[in-house]
């Protein structure tokens, strides 16, 4: 399964909204320096989808706020 999400880095607290285009908005705490937003965000989704992280495959968009990610 592909998804399409939006980052915001550096939020005050971690969730996730789906948008009405079927999307989701990723809201983590860590910053986007050294893969700690795209670490954050893929713990979140495991913990979201109750995958295990290793499922959880960032296909595009690894230095962007838009990002495909892959579910296996």
């Amino acid at each position: 399964m592909k998804i399409f999400i939006k980052v915001y880095p550096n939020s005050k607290e971690e969730k996730i909204t789906k948008k009405d285009d079927g999307g989701f908005s990723v809201r983590v705490k860590a910053s986007a320096q050294e893969g700690k937003a795209n670490k954050a965000v893929v713990n979140i989704l495991s913990k979201h989808f109750k995958v295990s992280k290793n499922s959880i495959v960032i296909k595009a968009g690894h230095s962007s706020k838009n990002k495909i990610i892959e579910i296996l």
